[in-house]
């Protein structure tokens, strides 16, 4: 199956690789999405070496085909998968914005490809009405939301807000493809 796997800036993208490179082992193609917020926490050379795919993270890298990128692995994904998703792309998603390759490629998809998303913030963002509003709108739309967890958040505060553990999301994964 086809993963595109977007990772946004959080503390939490760092575990963006070892999902990575799960998914790779149980044999899926997986194309990771970074928003420039994201290559701040990991480096696009870390993804690509995982999934020995070529790694997007501006708009501008979508200049070596005809087709772009975007709209190419929307139409090829099986699955879109965002793990860590900021209240950032959450809000994106949910308002129909584009200012970057991974809510393009969310915007392109066909209505029939699963979404699944796992948040990771501070728990004051993740409880506050707007983000709420936000995930309420997309779950509406038809997409899945794994987590997120609580413990001990990246910055010291204690609570719901942490990316769900990464064998979570492979089971949630594993179910959505399973009933594609």
């Amino acid at each position: 199956m086809t993963i595109v796997l977007g990772v946004t800036g959080s503390i939490a993208a760092y575990k963006a690789a070892d999902l990575a490179s799960q998914l790779v082992t149980q044999g899926h193609e997986v194309h990771a999405i970074l928003t420039r917020a994201a290559v701040e926490f990991i480096t696009p050379l870390t993804l690509q070496t995982l999934t020995r795919q070529r790694v997007s993270a501006t708009l501008e890298d979508d200049r070596h085909a005809w087709i772009p990128g975007h709209i190419e692995l929307a139409d090829r994904a099986d699955l879109l998968v965002v793990a860590p998703a900021t209240a950032n792309v959450l809000g994106n998603f949910a308002n129909g914005l584009a200012p970057d390759p991974l809510s393009s490629i969310y915007l392109a998809l066909p209505r029939c490809t699963p979404v699944l998303l796992a948040p990771a913030m501070n728990g004051k963002m993740w409880l506050h009405p707007a983000t709420q509003r936000n995930v309420a709108r997309l779950v509406a739309d038809g997409c899945t939301v794994v987590g997120p967890s609580e413990g001990n958040l990246a910055c010291g505060y204690e609570g719901i807000g942490r990316l769900a553990p990464v064998g979570e999301i492979l089971a949630r994964i594993g179910s959505l493809l399973a009933g594609k």
